[in-house]
């Protein structure tokens, strides 16, 4: 399939990258660019030969949000067609940002530069943020007269706190590397020269042991703040008994009976 406003390359390590590729537009998020990042996303979800995905951003950008020609063209719709307009592209976001939350893999974001509301938005909708010393976050929604619409509502409070979250977003102000990393938004710091291999490393270490355990364990991780404990357990064994029938579960314990008979 072929790409023009993002790449999607896959390493030797089955570490599936993408790059948002709008490098003069510091990666702005456009319909046609959120069409591509979609069926992006969905390549790479279905194809098991892929362990794990890094996101990050061509240039000087990670992603600075929606499009200006995307507002524009909001503004001088019939005022009719507002509200259907803007519901249609709501769906289209959350669709995407769903796709990235619930990819059956490990997530990484390796935030190069700014990152900025919808770009901010889509860092946290990964498994892991890991940033260069150039990155800076900002959740700048209300300076625009709206709300967080990317998932920041929910990803954020869980990562800084209610109170945090509700600073950081009420002000819409820049959140430094060195912050980030403080507050639990960045859960590695890195740099710039290094950013990228350093993020594939890590998602090559983080996707060696099962894909099918770690899909269903990071399944019932997403939805443990709001199951209870009797859920999580009842979740936690259907999955377990899926991990049971596994090739990579019966590979794994003939090795280490073979491993633990040659000891004896």
């Amino acid at each position: 399939m072929n790409f023009t406003l993002i790449d999607l390359a896959v390493d030797d390590n089955a570490i599936a990258t993408i790059t948002f590729n709008r490098p003069d537009k510091r990666n702005a998020m456009s319909d046609d660019m959120r069409t591509e990042f979609i069926r992006a996303l969905e390549q790479v979800a279905a194809d098991k030969a892929i362990k794990a995905l890094v996101i990050t951003g061509a240039g000087k950008g990670f992603c600075a949000g929606g499009d200006i020609g995307g507002m524009e063209r909001r503004m001088n719709a019939p005022a009719g067609e507002v509200g259907f307009n803007g519901w249609h592209r709501q769906q289209r976001v959350h669709h995407t940002q769903a796709l990235l939350n619930t990819m059956p893999k490990p997530v990484i974001a390796a935030v190069n530069g700014a990152a900025s509301g919808l770009g901010a938005d889509t860092a946290l909708a990964c498994d892991f943020i890991i940033a260069s010393e150039w990155a800076s976050f900002a959740w700048s929604y209300v300076l625009r007269g709206i709300v967080p619409d990317g998932g920041g509502m929910y990803f954020l409070p869980r990562r800084v706190g209610l109170a945090k979250a509700k600073e950081l977003i009420f002000t819409g102000r820049q959140v430094k590397v060195d912050e980030a990393v403080a507050l639990g938004i960045v859960d590695r710091k890195t740099g710039a020269g290094t950013l990228l291999a350093d993020a594939q490393a890590w998602a090559a270490e983080l996707s060696q042991a099962s894909s099918t355990a770690l899909a269903l364990t990071k399944t019932i991780l997403n939805q443990s703040f709001e199951l209870s404990s009797h859920q999580v357990f009842a979740q936690g064994s259907q999955a377990q008994g899926i991990c049971y029938t596994s090739s990579e579960h019966r590979a794994a314990v003939e090795a280490f009976l073979a491993k633990s008979a040659a000891k004896e």
